[in-house]
């Protein structure tokens, strides 16, 4: 996957709206949600034979998202090469989300990205991501406050 192709799919628009959408659902939950694209795997991933479920683990972990006060951040993580969307739900999320629910989340945005909605997929799967946290940690309840 070429920078340049990364970038068609994901203009700066987009970006910008995937970030805006985030920051709006902030209002409604007290999780954090972080968004991850990236073209395809390089390196020593790459040699390795990373899956993209294991490259989701290794940034959710580099970006310390476990930090949450009630481990409540949830990573959107998708590998635009393989075409693959990751979710990886921090264990508080986890134990009130299953990941029937995560992964019908994953499946919806990959099926928009195969009919090229990249914009759209991923604002619905941040929207679908911001329901579960809203049920479940809502903006009057625990704090998404750093460790």
């Amino acid at each position: 996957m070429t920078p340049w192709r990364l970038r068609h799919c994901f203009t700066p628009a987009t970006l910008e709206a995937i970030e805006r959408e985030i920051k709006n659902s902030e209002a409604a939950h007290a999780g954090e949600i972080c968004f991850v694209v990236e073209g395809a795997l390089h390196g020593a991933p790459l040699l390795r034979g990373q899956s993209p479920r294991d490259r989701a683990i290794d940034v959710f972990s580099h970006l310390r998202l476990w930090d949450t006060d009630h481990r409540n951040a949830v990573l959107i993580y998708v590998l635009l090469a393989d075409r693959a969307v990751e979710i990886i739900a921090d264990r508080g999320a986890y134990s009130k989300v299953g990941s029937d629910e995560w992964q019908s989340v994953c499946r919806a945005m990959e099926t928009a990205f195969a009919a090229g909605r990249y914009r759209n997929g991923t604002i619905d799967g941040i929207r679908a991501v911001a329901r579960h946290l809203s049920e479940h940690f809502p903006v009057s309840g625990p704090s998404r406050a750093m460790a």
